[in-house]
């Protein structure tokens, strides 16, 4: 074999990859924006009250086995963010998105919007405001402003 043989059948394994990637890729787009209709379509405004939150396994989390069984194997073992909180009378255990995480203050009671036992956004916090979100350094600032210890910080 000569040299551009080698490289031909390197492009094409390249190319095949590329459509396989792009296939797959359309079809998880499309899953995500019929689950986003559907939980536009469910999603209701309630006051809650957090108890506690923390980011656990799924199955740390106590939630019923319909849940476990409709979420993926991958999943199953990452790490999510969840917030324990009563809503009305029951004391509910809620899978909070990432962004509203952050946001959400224990101990206090606030407005969110829930679609089914999902956190998807913060309205308001009974008594204060909503914390803004933590606005993540570049690269470039963190080599230029390490963060210092209190120790340093002190001196």
């Amino acid at each position: 074999m000569t040299w551009w043989q080698i490289v031909l059948i390197i492009l094409l394994v390249l190319i095949a990859v590329l459509a396989v990637l792009f296939f797959v890729g359309t079809r998880l787009q499309k899953k995500q924006a019929a689950s986003q209709e559907q939980m536009e379509a469910m999603k209701q405004t309630l006051s809650i009250l957090v108890i506690d939150k923390k980011k656990m396994r799924l199955k740390e989390a106590n939630l019923p086995d319909v849940v476990m069984q409709q979420t993926p194997k991958y999943m199953r073992r990452a790490k999510m963010p969840f917030v324990k909180a009563k809503v009305g009378p029951r004391v509910m255990t809620l899978i909070a998105d990432p962004r509203v995480y952050e946001q959400i203050p224990v101990k206090k009671e606030c407005k969110v919007t829930i679609s089914g036992i999902y956190i998807t956004e913060i309205k308001s916090v009974r008594g204060g405001s909503v914390l803004p979100l933590p606005q993540k350094k570049s690269l470039l600032d963190r080599i230029r402003f390490p963060k210092r210890s209190s120790k340093e910080a002190a001196k």
